[in-house]
């Protein structure tokens, strides 16, 4: 009651707890919100999922990628027309494919000759020339028909001057929709495959952001029960959404940092994510401060004082887990460290100063019904998480036992098919594009794979074509006259797109060329970048893992002052991501039928669940170890239970939610990551944060804090004595839950 009998702004809130602060602060974000809203809604204009942006500079697919789009029609788009007729093609069928072909040909005239550099149909149709099998007024064919008469392809390149391949692929199909019944057609190909993708991706962002606001806004309404407090946090996280585009935007601008469509729907989940954990940490603060000062300013005052700490550290602790991503060489990998980064502050800066003072001016009113009284005795209760740490400490081996088997069984799932994902079957429902590529290897197995790119030097591209000729896994190689200071080939593996066999052909064709003194042979095309992208990826994770693990566990020791502690929290986190993949490869494999697991998926997934992951065990310990102080190791930890155990479930499950958004997206990888890392922290807060640490704790005792002087025995009270208590500190987290209520 001391506190309160300070005048108003002379409290210990001191300048902080003015009348005019709050106003400033929200004037201030009004200002800078006006600033953001142009520059946010230029991110998408930024965004790029090009090989060329994403890998590293240094892959051969890179160079190749990079020498194609310096060439006259290197940037064309090809398309792959598969007509194809289950009982033979008609006469009619084919004078069809001959029109369509000089339709498409004349609207998109191409700029160099069609399908010369990536199916070889011209060549082959060239053969069938000499071999009298063209068309019947003796010229050669553009398009060409299988040996078992039943389907006839042709290919197209189309100039990027019309439109990139996701504004090109529908008109495609539509003007070869006039053709004889019965007569199928799949329009496929490097053009088609890149469409179909982007057009997925279209609009993903504006589906991510209304999903997610969504789902925050129904948890928000449940955890409150109050028809207006949600809307605030809401506002408050809304806000550093906004300013985070702005700031990836200008990152981009200034540091050239890549930034992809995946990238930019993560860095939305990110933010609503923590941003509304945040919001639920320090509304139960304040609702206890308000109990406790009649001035709602200085009451915020001291739910800062308490909440802060906590949400910095645990802001820190993921910044600093992203930035590790900065040491990957997957452009897309390292772009994410600092777009994540800046997206976690903002939301930190916005919840601390932003929410709070909307939260001052509107004052207690915003809590109604519930809506908390100054004065009102609050008697303490045990509750469902005081009643079960009781029972975690009756029976610690059976708690610590019982979670450890529980997560050894989930991780029995890694068993299963954790093979890498195929480009094609990245989509939940396979779009043409990938059905064509079925289609063209049944009627045509020497062109059904996806091509390599090989570039030579002009004096050696014989050679090399009788070296890529001889190697294993090739079905056909074609030069190709190509302008300037290098020749192509065309290469044609005998094995389905981005299979490990497909790849082994093309490791091979780089170990052959590579042989050719003089040539500088390089080789590329769209499974060659996949490939690149697949090994940058796996010598990425052994870089950031590693690192991301040191990191956190030096954050966790400076907090906690203590070194067994980090070991044994940082020990259950990695328990907790095995399981977390075992069970979620489970569902991929068993239940929903995956093909594998995109690459991606491993590190990043990582990276969240340790990085988010650990927060809740740092909000559990920290509580733990200043409850240590007063009560002795046991009661400290249960204490901490109790008083952490409603709020931190609560974020556990707004956090999972949002992650969960991307479930409800049609591509498979962001559905394996959503899946996963809301499996995750779900695991992590239900389980073993609730169970797991605390039977670990009261198992291992006061030497859970060594070498900190609270490992000494002398720190644990006798039974029966009670500390003389001590000045109390504002505390590094939330109170009961319940008792805010």
């Amino acid at each position: 009651m001391a506190v309160d009998a300070v005048p108003s702004g002379r409290t210990p809130g001191g300048r902080l707890a003015g009348r005019w602060v709050p106003w400033l602060v929200i004037g201030l974000w009004l200002v800078l919100a006006a600033g953001m809203v142009p520059l946010s809604a230029k991110l998408s204009s930024v965004t790029t999922d090009s090989a060329v942006d994403t890998l590293p500079a240094s892959a051969e697919s890179t160079k190749v990628a990079v020498l194609e789009d310096s060439l006259p029609g290197g940037e064309d788009s090809t398309f792959v027309f598969v007509y194809h007729r289950d009982d033979g093609l008609t006469d009619a069928d084919r004078a069809t494919v001959e029109r369509h072909y000089d339709t498409l040909a004349e609207q998109y005239p191409p700029k160099a000759t069609a399908a010369s550099g990536e199916t070889g149909t011209n060549d082959e149709a060239a053969k069938n020339d000499e071999d009298g099998e063209d068309g019947e007024d003796g010229e050669s064919s553009p398009a060409q028909l299988s040996t078992d008469g039943k389907a006839m392809v042709f290919t197209l390149d189309v100039s990027k001057e019309y439109g990139p391949p996701e504004e090109i692929v529908g008109p495609l199909r539509d003007a070869a929709k006039d053709r004889p019944a019965g007569l199928e057609l799949d329009v496929t190909g490097p053009g088609a495959i890149d469409g179909d993708m982007d057009a997925v991706f279209d609009g993903i962002d504006e589906q991510v952001l209304l999903t997610t606001l969504a789902v925050v806004t129904l948890l928000l309404i449940l955890t409150y029960r109050s028809p207006v407090l949600w809307i605030i946090p809401l506002v408050a996280v809304g806000a550093a959404a906004l300013t985070s585009m702005g700031t990836v935007y200008l990152l981009v601008k200034g540091f050239g940092i890549v930034v992809n469509d995946q990238n930019s729907a993560l860095l939305t989940i990110l933010v609503f994510g923590v941003g509304t954990d945040y919001a639920l940490l320090l509304i139960a603060r304040y609702r206890e401060a308000l109990h406790q000062h009649e001035n709602v300013r200085v009451a915020m005052v001291h739910a800062l004082r308490g909440a802060a700490p906590a949400i910095v550290a645990s802001a820190a602790t993921v910044v600093a887990g992203l930035l590790c991503l900065l040491v990957a060489d997957l452009n897309s990998t390292s772009g994410l460290g600092p777009i994540g980064a800046a997206g976690i502050l903002c939301a930190l800066v916005a919840m601390l100063t932003l929410f709070p003072a909307v939260l001052v001016v509107l004052g207690r009113r915003i809590f109604w019904p519930a809506v908390p009284r100054f004065s009102t005795t609050v008697e303490e209760k045990r509750g469902l998480w005081g009643r079960l740490g009781t029972a975690i400490s009756r029976r610690r081996w059976v708690a610590t036992l019982g979670s450890l088997g529980v997560l050894g069984v989930l991780a029995l799932g890694l068993a299963g098919n954790t093979g890498a994902l195929r480009e094609q079957d990245q989509f939940l429902s396979p779009p043409e594009s990938v059905t064509g590529f079925t289609v063209l290897r049944e009627h045509f197995p020497e062109l059904g794979g996806q091509p390599m790119t090989v570039f030579a030097r002009p004096a050696h591209q014989k050679q090399v074509l009788d070296v890529v000729k001889d190697t294993p896994g090739v079905a056909m190689a074609v030069p190709e006259q190509t302008t300037g200071d290098w020749a192509g080939i065309s290469v044609f593996p005998e094995d389905a797109p981005d299979t490990p066999a497909e790849y082994d052909t093309i490791k091979r064709v780089r170990t052959a060329v590579h042989a050719v003194s003089g040539a500088e042979a390089i080789v590329g095309g769209p499974s060659a970048e996949n490939l690149d992208t697949e090994v940058t990826t796996r010598h990425d994770e052994k870089l950031v893992i590693p690192l991301v693990l040191v990191v956190v566990l030096i954050i966790l020791g400076l907090l906690l002052r203590a070194v067994l502690a980090p070991l044994v929290l940082m020990a259950t986190v990695i328990v907790s991501f095995a399981a977390a993949f075992g069970g979620s490869v489970f569902v991929f494999d068993t239940l929903l039928g995956f093909k594998g697991i995109d690459h991606s998926v491993p590190l990043l997934a990582f990276l969240f669940l340790v990085a988010l992951g650990i927060d809740y065990n740092i909000f559990l310990a920290s509580r733990a170890r200043e409850e240590t102080v007063r009560l002795g190791t046991r009661e400290g930890m249960l204490k901490a239970l109790s008083a952490t155990g409603g709020v931190i479930t609560s974020a556990g499950l707004v956090l999972a939610a949002t992650f969960a958004v991307l479930v409800t997206l049609p591509l498979v990888m962001m559905i394996e990551l959503g899946f996963l890392v809301a499996f995750g922290v779900l695991l992590d807060a239900l389980l073993v944060r609730s169970v797991l640490v605390p039977a670990l704790t009261l198992l291992i005792g006061e030497r859970m804090w060594w070498p900190s002087r609270l490992s000494r025995p002398a720190a644990e009270p006798p039974a029966g004595h009670q500390p003389r208590q001590q000045p109390r500190q504002p505390l590094a987290d939330d109170e009961e839950s319940a008792l805010q209520r």
